[in-house]
């Protein structure tokens, strides 16, 4: 190459070199920008989305919480139900067994008066007896008489004993002074008995 072309080569190079540099057109200016601003919307919209995770997660807690504790309350009410139910119940049996007991003696006479009385008495007393027995049966109360059998505290009280004799076993209720009665596993009065011993 010349020197005469070499000149104005380098002439506009060191004059390129000496001037400023050129701003970026409006186009990449906006463009930066636009970009600066979607970061920061992006932000604030990760912002906005955490803080609604935390809501929600609180709100779940809450929720959790207030069904634990409605399901509690369901469950305490339902053992209040069943505890004042058996209350009720237990009540009402307690009061019909009172009544009971004031009405034993009147068996216990009927049968002592069919030891002592004429025929025509005799079966009246019996018809009075049938009626005294199907009252305490439609209730659902059964007789302790235990004769013969082994003595059970569970449904008897020993008043007496008696050494047993050849070939009898001690422990058995020999004679029933005054009989019991029991309502299923209840006992509503004990059977007064002798035992052998």
């Amino acid at each position: 190459m010349s020197e005469d072309m070499k000149k104005p080569q380098e002439a506009a190079k060191e004059e390129a070199e000496l001037q400023p540099e050129k701003e970026l057109p409006p186009e990449t200016e906006g463009a930066e920008k636009g970009c600066e601003e979607q970061k920061a919307e992006h932000a604030e919209h990760h912002g906005k989305h955490e803080k609604l995770k935390e809501e929600l997660a609180k709100a779940q807690a809450e929720t959790a919480d207030y069904k634990d504790k409605w399901m509690r309350s369901v469950a305490e009410f339902d053992n209040f139900r069943k505890r004042n139910e058996a209350a009720r119940r237990n009540a009402y049996l307690d009061g019909k067994g009172d009544i009971l007991l004031k009405i034993f003696p009147i068996g216990d006479n009927l049968e002592r008066a069919l030891l002592s009385c004429d025929e025509q008495t005799k079966k009246g007393i019996e018809m009075v007896l049938r009626s005294f027995k199907k009252i305490l049966e439609d209730e659902g109360i059964e007789e302790i008489n235990p004769v013969d059998e082994e003595f059970n505290p569970a449904f008897c009280e020993a008043i007496m004993s008696e050494p047993a004799a050849d070939g009898v076993e001690a422990g058995y209720v020999k004679e029933v002074f005054l009989k019991g009665y029991k309502r299923g596993d209840k006992v509503l009065r004990f059977a007064q008995v002798k035992v052998t011993s």
